[in-house]
């Protein structure tokens, strides 16, 4: 099943989970790089939300507070994309109910995948030209570049063909993390159902860090 449809049948537990491991994976790291997550919180509220709207102000707080990445070129563009990540947490809805959450997931997913298709460009070369067809960070996706995500997430077989390594991994995992989460809905291991789905968000958190700080490395 693709993407598209996965999101259009999933309960409030699997939006809820689906949109927050979105934003979860592609914040920067803390100063340390190891600190607590400010998102994780929210995960406790995915099983049937429980102190959501609570939990959820408590988020934005904390996300508001974050420091942008330092640097010109990509750390600029990393700072833009942090300010589309508080945006779109600000839209989360309070209610948990499976409509509103519908479309606040989809604007996650397409801001992940338009966030790890940036990094699958290579570097900007001058700080002050823009990598090419990266388009304005600070702005939702131009129609050119939403249509080409869009077809992603149908699964059109050329879109796929075209994308990047980073682009792909990121499709992939929010697919299998619906479906981890429709195969457990309303059955006594739901919860170990939300905590594979952090788990399996966590590892790609891991693959773009490790990809942007290497990008860092050798822009210094």
């Amino acid at each position: 099943m693709n993407l598209w449809d996965l999101i259009a049948r999933a309960d409030a537990r699997a939006l809820a989970a689906s949109g927050l491991a979105c934003l979860d994976r592609c914040l920067p790291p803390g100063p340390e790089g190891d600190g607590p997550e400010p998102l994780r919180p929210l995960w406790a509220s995915c099983e049937d939300g429980t102190a959501w709207a609570a939990r959820l102000a408590a988020a934005r707080e904390t996300v508001a507070a974050l420091d942008p990445p330092p640097g010109p070129g990509d750390g600029e563009a990393a700072g833009a994309f942090l300010a589309r990540i508080r945006a779109t947490l600000d839209a989360a809805p309070e209610t948990f109910e499976a409509g509103p959450l519908r479309a606040w997931a989809d604007a996650c997913s397409l801001l992940s995948l338009e966030i790890h298709r940036r990094a699958d460009q290579p570097p900007t070369p001058d700080a002050d030209a823009p990598a090419a067809d990266a388009g304005d960070p600070e702005e939702a996706p131009r129609s050119g570049e939403r249509e080409a995500l869009e077809l992603l997430r149908i699964g059109s077989a050329g879109a796929e063909a075209d994308a990047g390594p980073l682009v792909a991994g990121e499709l992939r995992r929010q697919r299998e993390l619906l479906e981890i989460l429709a195969e457990t809905a309303g059955s006594p291991g739901s919860g170990a159902g939300l905590r594979r789905a952090l788990d399996h968000s966590t590892e790609g958190r891991r693959v773009l860090r490790a990809v942007m700080s290497r990008r860092a490395r050798n822009q210094a």
